[in-house]
């Protein structure tokens, strides 16, 4: 679908199991994050990026399950790796990574808490998750402020890479203002479910967004 190669089938299992990569690092789904994760290394160093966000053209397409495992496959490596839900519609990282999301973005946004408060550190590596927080009614608004460009500005510099559950692309708006404020973007795909109109539609909706796609993750059916 586009430049890099990023395609990378995983298998079927991937749906089923949740952080594959940290409670089975020797398994055939972890052997191809890790894949995953050496071409965004090459990106990285030959276009000096750090922030990338990941999301799909609908729902249930193992979006966010596909940037935990990510995230948990690049912080074994020692990276620093910062993973932020900005999936104000229907956050999920919480629940993967089993911890709590009463304070996240959304209070870093609105000036309530600062960064560093609502950070939580894990023990994996040097990964650290950045939750979505309370819900808000405007998240179109909050996720394209100045605030949150400024978010993704201090951030860049503080973590080796930067990972971005995103809304749906189809869906939210949102979704292709923070597409457009990230070094690239990376669809998930899950075979057998997203039709190849939508597909081509979320690619389409990208390039209007300007955003930088640099291919697609595809999750087998």
């Amino acid at each position: 679908m586009n430049q890099l190669v990023l395609n990378k089938r995983l298998p079927k299992k991937h749906k089923k199991i949740q952080l594959v990569t940290y409670l089975n690092a020797d398994s055939v789904i972890a052997d191809q994050f890790r894949t995953i994760r050496t071409n965004l290394k090459f990106l990285m160093e030959e276009k000096k990026s750090r922030v990338f966000l990941i999301t799909s053209p609908g729902e249930n397409e193992g979006k966010s399950t596909t940037v935990a495992n990510l995230a948990v496959s690049i912080a074994q490596q020692k990276e620093k790796v910062l993973l932020i839900d900005a999936n104000l519609r229907n956050s999920m990282l919480h629940q993967v990574f089993k911890i709590q999301n009463q304070t996240g973005l959304t209070d870093v946004l609105k000036g309530a808490i600062s960064l560093k408060q609502a950070i939580t550190f894990t023990d994996i590596g040097k990964l650290d998750i950045l939750t979505s927080g309370p819900d808000v009614s405007n998240p179109t608004e909050i996720l394209g402020s100045n605030d949150m460009a400024s978010l993704l500005h201090d951030v860049a510099d503080m973590y080796d890479i930067v990972l971005i559950d995103s809304p749906t692309i189809l869906k939210s708006t949102e979704t292709r203002v923070l597409a457009n404020q990230c070094d690239g973007a990376v669809l998930v795909l899950h075979r057998g479910k997203t039709e190849m109109d939508k597909a081509v539609e979320a690619k389409r909706i990208l390039d209007l967004a300007h955003a930088n796609l640099l291919g697609v993750i595809i999750n087998e059916k």
